[in-house]
């Protein structure tokens, strides 16, 4: 029997697919981390305007659910989903760009932080609506039905939403018809100051699913794996046309938005959710089971520094939307009546006035 540490051992060991699986999970998760954290200080440097949610706490779920699709899905979220669009494939400079609202975003600088859409990626939004992405995504999982298409549509949406109407006749209209959907619920236990069990008769969420007879489950939203295992069970499920609901139990490690101080939780739950960082603990797992070291995971993360740092850069040189595109992308084909007035001109354009002053 070998004498060599275990640590010595598993360094010599060839990695499996779930360890390369793991360090690019980290990878993901990092980028997000850095990219969120540039987010937050851009907001206070009046670099980004309107409303501004971060995943921080939440890349774990990102990750494990991007990882679960095929390219040809369909994702829908809510308004805090840069990381989505991150790990969907959008290019970290054109969501930073969007941020800024400028230009070369990826809804060329009209949508901000809250209305992401790439239909290259089939990233459908990025919605500001609580519930809003709901409906639309039942919809679009209905298209491919009626298409017998192979896609699904991964639906996700924050537990406070889980309190609204449509997301009762959403879930019963897809039980009903078969639709390919997966309605993701990212339970980070706030719906913004309120906790779930609060606004909830049933906390566990997931359950909500028997009332329609719908598969569901319930998993650890900070590891990724183990979301990315609940995920590729619930994709299979709405790929043989058998809606799904997954409820993913994550952390926030700040408020609501930038701007919400979180005075609402207490030093000691402070303590317990930073204690529950998702990225460090992968960092941690990675660490012991000698899948890199602390060079490697030092230099994984200058990397994505690096990486948010040209997004800012490419965000502050990209120019602002002239203001008179501002109504090019209100309907998808043209709209009879569709006005382009700007806030302050008349509705109808006054009658000329003569020279002489008077009225004919």
């Amino acid at each position: 029997m070998s004498t060599r540490p275990a640590a010595t051992l598993a360094r010599k060991a060839r990695p499996t697919a779930a360890h390369k699986r793991s360090i690019d999970f980290y990878r993901r998760m990092v980028l997000i981390r850095r990219f969120e954290e540039r987010a937050a200080r851009s907001y206070t440097q009046a670099l980004i305007g309107g409303y501004c949610h971060l995943n921080l706490g939440e890349e774990a779920a990102v990750v494990g659910l991007m990882a679960a699709l095929r390219p040809t899905d369909y994702l829908f979220t809510n308004y805090r989903e840069h990381g989505y669009a991150i790990t969907r494939g959008v290019d970290p400079n054109r969501v930073m760009a969007e941020l800024y609202g400028r230009v070369d975003g990826v809804s060329k600088g009209w949508g901000g932080s809250m209305h992401m859409f790439d239909f290259e990626k089939r990233m459908l939004g990025g919605y500001g609506i609580v519930g809003g992405q709901i409906p639309l995504a039942t919809g679009a999982a209905l298209a491919i039905d009626y298409r017998s298409g192979d896609e699904i549509v991964l639906c996700t949406m924050g537990d406070g939403t889980t309190n609204i109407g449509a997301f009762h006749e959403s879930l019963n209209i897809a039980a009903l018809w078969n639709l390919p959907i997966v309605y993701v619920i990212i339970n980070n236990r706030l719906g913004m100051a309120t906790t779930v069990d609060k606004a909830s008769a049933e906390p566990e969420l997931y359950k909500r699913a028997s009332a329609y007879r719908m598969a569901s489950e319930r998993v650890d939203g900070l590891d990724p794996a183990a979301v990315f295992a609940a995920a590729e069970r619930a994709v299979a499920s709405a790929r043989g046309g058998k809606p799904f609901l997954l409820e993913v139990v994550t952390e926030r490690l700040r408020g609501h938005s930038v701007v919400d101080p979180a005075t609402y939780r207490t030093a000691d739950e402070m303590t317990l959710v930073k204690e529950r960082d998702p990225v460090h603990a992968l960092a941690a797992r990675l660490l012991a089971d000698a899948l890199l070291d602390d060079e490697a995971l030092t230099a994984i993360d200058e990397e994505a520094m690096a990486r948010v740092a040209e997004a800012a850069a490419f965000a502050e040189n990209s120019p602002f939307p002239d203001v008179s595109t501002l109504f090019d992308y209100t309907y998808a084909t043209p709209a009879a009546n569709d006005s382009h007035r700007l806030p302050g001109q008349p509705l109808f354009e006054p009658e000329p006035i003569p020279e002489n002053g008077a009225h004919e």
